[in-house]
């Protein structure tokens, strides 16, 4: 018989599991929707940019509910839960961060009337004090390597419910999409392969 610590509520469950879905999947569509909008010369402000940036945000807003249902996972006790929630709180910190940039990015796209104007305007966000570690270099690898870190302690602390190749997965994913944003589409598969297994959570 399934206790209450081992189940959610259905709509919560429901939510989640398209959330593991959808997160990669709209990552992905920005990442193909960029290397089109490149391919066409076109990738300033407009449609390109603006189309591929709010599928950004949004997949990065779907791993809000992947982080809070991974980071209860039934079954994980003691220091192991207190590892596998900071790792989710480092992942959600991160998630912030790259949202606040989908959404500079959405802005200045639609206030700049040229890629030299959106230039100007990324120069004079990025020279304030604070916003390039929190919001560009430091902050932002929390969300990657916070869903490293969880992904690695669920792989050993739910063996059987986690694959071993799925914290592979996410570095060589993470790793592609550090290489070059033109391999993030690719990237963002691998991450989808790894959040597969555990869109219908970890009860026992």
């Amino acid at each position: 018989m399934r206790t209450r610590e081992l189940t959610k509520p259905q709509h919560s469950t429901s939510a989640a599991t398209t959330a593991f879905l959808a997160g990669p999947a709209l990552m992905a569509g920005y990442g193909v929707v960029r290397l089109i909008g490149r391919a066409a010369g076109d990738y300033g402000p407009g449609v390109w940019w603006s189309s591929a940036h709010v599928l950004f945000l949004a997949g990065v807003l779907a791993f809000v509910p992947v982080f809070l249902s991974l980071r209860t996972a039934a079954g994980v006790r003691g220091g192991r839960r207190a590892g596998v929630r900071l790792a989710a709180g480092a992942g959600l910190l991160g998630a912030a961060a790259v949202a606040v940039q989908a959404v500079i990015d959405l802005v200045v796209g639609f206030l700049a009337a040229d890629e030299e104007a959106m230039s100007d305007l990324f120069e004079k966000v990025q020279d304030v004090p604070g916003v390039m570690p929190a919001v560009y270099t430091v902050v932002p690898m929390l969300f990657w390597v916070g869903l490293l870190a969880l992904v690695t302690l669920l792989a050993l602390f739910r063996r059987g419910r986690v694959p071993g190749r799925s914290p592979l997965l996410v570095l060589t994913g993470t790793v592609m999409m550090a290489m070059s944003l033109d391999l993030l589409a690719a990237g963002v598969v691998c991450v989808g392969l790894a959040l597969y297994p555990m869109r219908r959570g970890l009860g026992s």
